[in-house]
């Protein structure tokens, strides 16, 4: 079994942030939160990273990069685009779009020779995350064992800005994922979160404690080819009810495998506060986090000598 990858999602736009925010500088040697991600997988052990992005940003997105990141670990880029579908299948008119997580994981397939660890460009997640993961990829022994994903509070990962989506997670007895539910438009309150259903007038409470997946999974690479078979479904049901908006969504497929008992996903819990960009109020959050961060030693003042 080679060593994990690591997995950077990185073709979304910011659509409500206004931008490219994962090109954002955000550290106090104007790094920006990928820079982070990666700096934070190096010291856990990774040496390889894949990056997944639009082909029309490759030039903005490869010039961001770091020439010491360059230096310090193997970079390939795989690009997901709207018109990679398999065969016999049409783009709906007026799509514009890719099609979601679980596409833009197939577009890395060819690259993907290992276990891997898939996160989001735009999350800062902290060093415990990528320790976690590292070492649970590197122990697991056959690729049932592992699917992983690590866990924030709810409380941790809301904006004060205005509504965060989250998979929120339920779990079983002895840490396994049992469920999780793609939760929309979740506000922040003094207890925790609440949301509500679309036509639904009634507030849900959420607690503070309650698990949430931010995208930071550990998968097998056998796992591209539940991917390959689930991919066409989704084109032939999905798509026809919302042609320009439906997603095929990592957390949803991995939800649909659980439930049909054919995986296992192993929930570990991270500690370490998790810092987004959501909406460009953010930034000074995160800007000024990452800034004591550094001040307080656990990071170099500039990453990438």
């Amino acid at each position: 079994m080679g060593k994990p990858i690591l997995v950077v999602m990185a073709a979304g736009m910011g659509s409500r942030y206004g931008g490219l925010k994962q090109i954002e500088p955000v550290g106090p040697g104007g790094e920006i939160i990928l820079d982070y991600s990666v700096y934070d997988a190096l010291r856990a052990g990774f040496e390889r990273v894949i990056f997944i992005i639009k082909k029309s940003i490759e030039q903005d997105f490869s010039t961001c990069i770091a020439p010491g990141m360059k230096q310090k670990i193997q970079i390939d880029y795989a690009f997901q685009e709207l018109e990679a579908i398999p065969k016999g299948f049409k783009i709906p008119e007026g799509r514009e779009k890719p099609w979601g997580t679980g596409q833009a994981i197939l577009a890395a397939g060819d690259l993907i020779d290992a276990p891997f660890a898939v996160i989001n460009a735009d999350d800062y997640y902290g060093p415990q995350a990528f320790a976690l993961m590292y070492d649970h990829l590197s122990a697991a022994r056959f690729p049932a064992e592992t699917y992983a994903l690590c866990t924030w509070q709810l409380v941790n990962t809301l904006s004060e800005h205005g509504h965060v989506s989250r998979g929120v997670c339920a779990l079983t007895a002895d840490s396994y994922l049992r469920e999780i539910i793609e939760t929309k438009q979740i506000f922040q309150t003094t207890d925790g979160g609440k949301y509500r259903l679309d036509d639904d007038q009634d507030w849900w409470e959420l607690a503070a404690a309650t698990p949430v997946s931010m995208n930071f999974w550990g998968l097998p690479q056998d796992f591209l080819q539940l991917l390959e078979e689930r991919f066409p479904l989704f084109l032939a049901s999905d798509v026809v009810s919302d042609p320009l908006k439906a997603e095929f969504l990592l957390p949803e497929v991995i939800d649909g495998c659980i439930k049909a008992e054919l995986i296992k996903v192993k929930a570990m819990p991270v500690a370490d506060r998790w810092y987004g960009i959501t909406y460009r109020e953010d930034r000074d959050k995160v800007t000024n986090a990452l800034a004591a961060l550094t001040a307080g030693g656990l990071y170099p003042a500039k990453l990438w000598p």
